[in-house]
């Protein structure tokens, strides 16, 4: 391996291993009384502080509130980190084992925790940082339960050993380009966080009825007259009563049987709204629940679905998106499933994640018979509405900051999940408009929405690029493509004898430092 790489490289440069330019640190483990406290003298980090850095962006650790005092360390024979040590994890996920930190001062580990530092004076510690950044160091990770690297998973790794000034160079050329890169990728990320609050205020515009402010001054200018919310309610209740006597008389014909005197009176009346405290509505509008509004409330399936696509897909909680149904990945079940067909989806059913995460739990989707037949998992409850109010009003209620608002006065908590049950859903209340101004609003919010989501599109294809473009940086500076070579710099080779010179001539110091090291590891 090492034959292919160098062949790859300027005829300056060597192809080495970690081990043959790097000092190798173990961290120590800390008594639990002495962790968690604050205002010592030495920082000591853990693998967490390792991936806060990483995904804030950060090269160097952050701030920690562990601390050592100088008494304690030399109590458990804990010596700091020499600055610019390269910190990473050394358990956890392929994720984590490969993120990267340096220190900024000296600092402790714990045994978690590995460090690698060049070579003083003859390898720069950023261009050695930027390497490993790109390097896997999970490739010889042992399988367990929790996987974990060794140092030798490390030292063993190949290493492009570069003219001393050549990295110098090297580093002040990749961190141009990479400031003006992250630069643009902050852009970016500020542009896509204003989309996501854009649509927020798009859904508080919608339902509170700002979005349409103006078509109802047009309407109310040519003085024709239309329903108001609170009489399409009411024609929705006596259309909901209708369904449900037709539906009895029928369960009656087909027993033989004559009704009952006063069968009538049996009518479930669906919940009634709680307007104590809700805003003012505007002109014409009024508020209905979700059970008023609805003619079925169901649970999903609960069965064990597969990856078998001659079944019927099964729509889960992941393939609710930003308000969408994102039909990507999907699960099934056979088409002879006992619980079909009544567990089929309806074009206009409202879907409703009753089961997730805290921030998750809520959001909605309306399902328009993207794929057909199509069920729906156990979290999630479909929501059939009435035929004569819009389910993408609904949805959009739901998921707008009143919704979340809701949400979190009815959750409750299990086990690290939180939940929604059925019954509070059928209580939730939500305004209800003139159904033609339902209709506007819905036509309003496709069109901003899908213009919306073209452009959280071009971010994506944006950030996409950025990443390929700091991919092809860093492959560049570390095959010797990124700057020009100078004839007149020491080639890689006398340095690479310097360090063996100085190691050979360290002794027992450099063997004891790599045995210990080891041991630590």
């Amino acid at each position: 391996m090492k034959q292919d790489v160098a062949q790859q490289l300027p005829k300056s440069w060597e192809i080495v291993s970690f081990d043959d330019v790097c000092e190798f640190f173990a961290g120590f483990g800390f008594p639990k009384d002495m962790q968690g406290r604050t205002g010592k003298d030495i920082p000591f980090y853990k693998v967490r502080d390792i991936s806060v850095a990483w995904q804030s962006g950060s090269k160097t650790l952050l701030a920690t509130d562990n601390t050592l005092s100088l008494a304690e360390a030399k109590s458990i024979k804990a010596t700091p980190l020499p600055v610019d040590t390269i910190v990473f994890p050394k358990i956890g996920e392929a994720l984590r084992l490969n993120r990267r930190a340096m220190l900024a001062s000296p600092a402790l580990v714990d045994n978690n925790v590995m460090g690698i530092l060049g070579h003083e004076g003859l390898v720069d510690s950023k261009y050695l940082y930027w390497y490993s950044s790109v390097t896997r160091f999970d490739a010889g990770a042992r399988a367990s339960v929790v996987p974990s690297i060794r140092k030798s998973d490390v030292g063993e790794l190949p290493f492009p050993l570069a003219p001393l000034p050549e990295q110098t160079r090297i580093v002040e050329k990749l961190e141009e380009l990479l400031s003006e890169l992250d630069a643009g990728v902050a852009e970016l990320k500020a542009a896509q966080r204003k989309l996501a609050q854009y649509r927020q205020s798009l859904l508080k515009a919608a339902v509170e009825g700002s979005l349409t402010a103006d078509w109802r001054a047009a309407q109310a200018r040519r003085g024709e007259p239309q329903e108001t919310g609170a009489e399409l309610l009411q024609r929705i209740l006596t259309e909901r009563r209708a369904r449900w006597e037709a539906k009895q008389l029928a369960k009656f014909a087909e027993q033989g049987k004559v009704p009952p005197k006063g069968w009538k009176s049996k009518y479930p009346e669906p919940t009634s709204p709680d307007v104590t405290a809700l805003p003012i509505l505007p002109a014409g509008w009024t508020y209905a629940t979700v059970d008023q509004l609805s003619l079925t409330q169901k649970y999903g399936t609960s069965s064990k679905t597969s990856e078998d696509r001659k079944g019927v897909p099964v729509l889960r909680m992941g393939n609710i998106q930003d308000g969408e149904l994102d039909l990507g990945v999907l699960k099934y079940l056979p088409q002879d499933h006992p619980e079909f067909p009544e567990l089929f989806l309806a074009n206009g059913d409202i879907l409703f994640n009753r089961t997730n995460s805290p921030e998750l739990v809520g959001k909605t989707a309306v399902y328009r018979s993207q794929v057909t037949p199509c069920s729906y998992a156990s979290y999630l409850i479909s929501v059939t509405p009435s035929q004569s109010c819009s389910p993408e009003f609904i949805s959009a209620y739901i998921n707008s900051i009143y919704g979340r608002q809701w949400v979190k006065s009815v959750v409750t908590q299990q086990v690290g999940q939180a939940n929604v049950n059925g019954s509070k859903l059928a209580a939730l209340v939500v305004p209800l408009p003139p159904m033609n101004e339902q209709t506007e609003i819905t036509t309003l919010l496709l069109e901003q929405r899908r213009e919306s989501f073209v452009q959280e599109s071009m971010i994506e294809r944006g950030l996409q690029q950025a990443a390929a473009q700091r991919k092809n940086i860093l492959k560049a500076a570390f095959s010797g493509k990124l700057v020009p070579q100078d004839p007149h710099d020491e080639p890689a080779s006398i340095l690479l004898q310097r360090i063996r010179t100085d190691r050979a001539a360290r002794g027992d110091i450099g063997k004891k430092r790599t045995r210990k090291a080891k041991e630590a590891v």
